[in-house]
C-alpha cells in the first residue's frame, strides 16, 4: 500500500536498540521483541514479519527486571556491604574496579581484596590508565591480585580459593566479570548461524548489515565490529543503522549507504570513587578530579536519557 510504513523489528534494548527504535519512531513501526526462531517467533509463539531487522542483543542480563526489583536488589547488595567486614571483588575490569572505588571510598575500614585474571587492571585502556587505577586502589588499602582467578560456581564465604591457590577469607563476594553474549538465539536460527564468527559475534558489512544481508542489521555488542565494546560506540553503530533504514525506506535500492568507520583508539572514563577517576582520551591519560567530575556527577544517564528523548529527572 502507498504510503505504508515500513515494518522494523528491533532485537535487543540496550543503548544502541533503544536508540534504533527512537530514531525510527516516525519513519517505521517498530517492535522490541525476545526472539527465540530466525523467523522471529516470540518465546509466546507470535510470529512477527518485518521488513527491516535489527538485531542488539549485546549480553545477557538474568537480573532483576522491574524498577521495584531493582531498587530491593540494590538495597541488599548495600546491606551485605555494610555488614561485611571483608569484601572480595573478582573481576578487574570497569564495573570490578568502579565497586571497588565506591566501597573504598564509602567504607574506608573494610578489607578490600579484588582478583584479576589479566596481567593489568582495566585492560580496555592502556597501561596508562591500569596503572593509574592500580596506585589508586592500593593508596585506599585495596589489595589488587593479578594473573590469578577465582572460579564463580559455588561460591560460599567466608574462605575462598583462587586458582593459583592462593587462600582468601572474605564475610563477602562481588562478581564483576564479562557477561555472555545475547546470541543463543542466532545459533538456532539457520539463516543466521553461519554469520557467527569464532567469538559468537555477527559479522557485519561497513554499512552495519549483517553479511550477506540487506535488510538484517546488527549494531552494538553483537557485532564484529574491531574496537572495544562500549556504550557510546554502540551508539554511533545506531546511528549508521538509523540512516541507512531511512534511506533504504525511501530508496529500496539505494546503494550510497552510510558507512561505520570503528574506533582507533578506545577512549574510556573510569571512576574511582565519587570525586575522582581515570581516563584514556586520543591525546592523554589523565587521573584526578577532571574525570571524577566528568562521570561521577551521573554516570552518562542524564545524557542518554535525553538521547532518547526522556526528560531530566530532578
Amino acid at each position: 500500500m502507498a504510503g505504508e510504513k515500513k515494518k522494523v523489528v528491533v532485537v535487543g534494548g540496550g543503548i544502541a536498540g533503544s536508540s534504533i527504535a527512537y530514531g525510527l519512531q516516525n519513519d517505521a513501526d517498530d517492535s522490541a521483541v525476545s526472539v527465540t526462531e530466525s523467523e522471529l517467533t516470540t518465546d509466546s509463539g507470535e510470529v512477527v514479519p518485518f521488513d527491516f531487522l535489527v538485531i542488539t542483543t549485546g549480553t545477557t542480563f538474568s537480573g532483576p527486571k522491574t524498577k521495584v526489583e531493582r531498587i530491593e536488589d540494590f538495597e541488599a547488595k548495600k546491606k551485605k556491604i555494610e555488614d561485611s567486614d571483608s569484601i572480595l571483588i573478582i573481576g578487574g575490569g570497569p564495573v570490578g574496579v568502579e565497586l571497588a572505588g565506591e566501597i573504598a571510598t564509602d567504607f574506608p575500614k573494610k578489607k578490600l581484596t579484588l582478583v584479576q585474571s589479566g596481567d593489568r587492571l582495566i585492560d580496555f585502556l592502556g597501561p596508562k590508565a591500569s596503572d593509574k587505577a592500580q596506585k589508586w586502589l592500593k593508596n585506599k588499602g585495596v589489595e589488587v591480585i593479578l594473573n590469578d582467578r577465582v572460579e564463580t560456581d559455588d561460591l560460599t564465604p567466608p574462605n575462598y580459593v583462587t586458582k593459583s591457590g592462593k587462600q582468601i577469607t572474605a564475610d563477602a563476594h562481588f562478581v564483576a566479570v564479562g557477561k555472555k553474549l545475547g546470541k543463543g538465539w542466532i545459533e538456532a536460527s539457520p539463516a543466521l548461524k553461519e554469520k557467527l564468527n569464532d567469538e559468537g559475534r555477527l559479522q557485519v558489512e561497513q554499512t552495519c548489515q549483517v553479511a550477506g544481508f540487506t535488510n538484517i542489521f546488527a549494531a552494538g555488542d553483537i557485532t564484529d565490529i574491531k574496537e572495544i565494546k562500549q556504550g557510546y560506540l554502540a551508539a554511533r553503530h545506531a546511528a549508521a543503522v538509523i540512516s541507512n533504514i531511512k534511506k533504504l525506506i525511501k530508496n529500496p535500492d539505494e546503494k550510497k549507504l552510510s558507512t561505520y568507520k570503528p574506533s582507533e583508539k578506545a577512549i574510556g572514563l573510569v571512576s574511582l570513587g565519587r570525586q575522582e577517576g581515570v581516563a584514556q582520551f586520543p591525546f592523554a591519560t589523565v587521573g584526578g578530579w577532571l574525570p571524577g567530575k566528568l562521570k561521577s556527577k551521573d554516570l552518562f544517564v542524564g545524557q542518554t536519557r535525553s538521547s532518547l528523548g526522556l526528560k531530566q529527572k530532578a
